[in-house]
């Protein structure tokens, strides 16, 4: 027997420990503890269990080491997580009554030295393995079956926004996930159809960053079992943003090259139809000037001559659009500024009856050097989309002109914005396509916009329409800037 000095000193010297140190009843009651994990814990921890103690529950944990010692009665080591990615581990031994029955367990923070050179290569394994989750170039992220995260690693926390303290500290994975994605992947995980039972196999969802943006992942996700048991969840996902940015672009590139082989093929027909136009149509207007000059004829017969007359203009028009579409004219360029250009043709169309009720805001950028190009056709390209815009106010409401040179300098951006209705969405991958409008049978030919976006391209630039948030639509027009051209003319 210990005398009651020596049983003082073992007392004093259990409480000079820095280390945690409980008993524990085999009902899970903690029946003594030393000084320092009551300062840790709390002075009133004796009484109270140890599930509600270290994890605020109300009933023991499944992985509760307790339960397996009052089985084997054997000495246990165990991974301590409580709440991140650890090294440390809990070592339980067992007190045992006279009858070798056991009535309490010590549970220390640190080992007893005996383990020896295995216990070394089980921590070096284990700092191994945190090493290779915190270094995966995937998000890993896993949970305990409430959704509290548990592991969180640094790719996981670049992705999401949330620092890995942050994570380890109060984040559930129900927090992640939008409406009720963390219930759509375990139903999928708990299903035998996306990988097996317990497995997810490629899953394409979106989560939660920290500042609420939505971020398509690719995701692999496990049950971790313990025996039949769910204690865990883990998933692996990789960052889908970068992927689906390149393709977007990759499908923008494949429509923009159908578009100029559908241009470049309609082009030719257009140049074979006007062409045969032309002679006939030339007939029929030199016939009937003839017939008004040179006959006296009745009223009534020299109104439908000029109705003829007026019809066959409206055809010759058609015709020189259709030239010009399709680049059948030469092109004179020259150096020319684009505010000047600007300039010139509202000055053209502002005293129309279609603008007496349109107020008009011009905010053209200052040194902005001179664009090469064919003035006539650039002036062209200003009033089609200036007028555009007025017919599609119905001649009320506000236009607004902006001319700025690019961040680099070698581009000229003009934005020409209206307050009207807007342009479908369906309409706006077809907005440019001859022949395709929105007005009403008879309000146009469809060649508008598509001759200004051949005008566009001649010159090497690009155009772009689009809805404002605010209402109305706004055509963005992207020319060249080239101060040394190559003198002569172009075709």
């Amino acid at each position: 027997m210990r005398s009651e000095a020596e049983k003082e000193y073992l007392l004093r010297a259990i409480d000079a420990l820095n280390r945690e140190m409980i008993v524990v009843s085999p009902r899970f009651q903690i029946v003594a503890a030393n000084r320092y994990a009551m300062e840790k814990r709390g002075d009133d921890i004796v009484g109270r269990s140890c599930h509600d103690v270290y994890f605020r529950l109300s009933a023991p944990c499944r992985q509760c080491p307790v339960h397996e010692l009052m089985r084997t009665a054997a000495p246990i080591v165990r991974p301590f997580l409580d709440g991140g990615i650890r090294t440390e581990k809990i070592f339980c031994y067992p007190l045992k009554a006279d009858d070798k029955t056991i009535d309490a367990i010590v549970i220390l923070d640190f080992d007893i030295p005996r383990l020896g050179e295995l216990e070394q290569e089980l921590q070096r394994t284990n700092a191994f393995l945190v090493n290779m989750i915190n270094s995966a170039v995937d998000g890993v992220i896993a949970a305990d079956r409430k959704g509290k995260v548990f592991l969180f690693n640094q790719s996981a926390a670049e992705v999401s926004g949330y620092s890995v303290e942050e994570a380890l500290e109060s984040l559930y994975i129900q927090d992640i996930y939008p409406d009720r994605g963390a219930w759509e992947v375990m139903k999928k995980l708990r299903s035998e159809e996306y990988g097996g039972k317990g497995r997810l196999k490629e899953y394409h969802v979106d989560v939660l960053g920290k500042s609420g943006e939505r971020i398509p992942i690719s995701l692999y996700a496990s049950i971790i079992y313990e025996g039949d048991q769910e204690v865990a969840t883990i998933g692996f996902f990789h960052d889908l943003r970068e992927r689906l940015r390149l393709k977007k672009e990759l499908e923008n590139a494949q429509i923009q090259l159908l578009q100029n082989e559908k241009m470049a093929s309609l082009g030719k027909l257009a140049a074979g139809v006007a062409h045969q136009i032309n002679n006939p149509l030339g007939g029929i207007m030199l016939y009937s000037r003839l017939l008004q000059e040179e006959y006296d004829l009745p009223e009534e017969a020299k109104a439908d001559l000029g109705r003829i007359l007026k019809d066959a203009e409206r055809c010759r028009d058609t015709v020189k659009e259709l030239l010009v579409f399709s680049r059948q004219t030469r092109l004179e360029k020259q150096l020319h500024p684009i505010n000047e250009a600007i300039r010139r043709t509202l000055f053209l169309l502002e005293k129309q009856v279609l603008f007496q009720n349109i107020h008009i805001h011009t905010d053209l950028g200052e040194d902005i050097p001179p664009v090469y190009g064919d003035i006539q056709q650039l002036n062209h390209l200003f009033m089609n989309i200036i007028l555009n815009a007025a017919q599609a106010m119905d001649g009320h409401g506000e236009l607004s002109i902006k001319t700025r040179l690019s961040e680099t300098g070698h581009q000229v951006i003009i934005d020409i914005a209206d307050t009207g209705p807007g342009i479908p969405e369906a309409a706006l991958p077809h907005i440019f396509e001859p022949f395709f409008t929105t007005k009403e049978e008879g309000k146009g030919t469809g060649l508008g916009l598509s001759l200004v976006y051949g005008i566009v391209k001649s010159h090497d630039g690009d155009i772009v329409a689009a809805n404002r948030p605010e209402g109305g639509a706004v055509f963005t027009i992207v020319l060249p800037v080239n101060p040394n051209p190559e003198p002569g003319n172009q075709s």
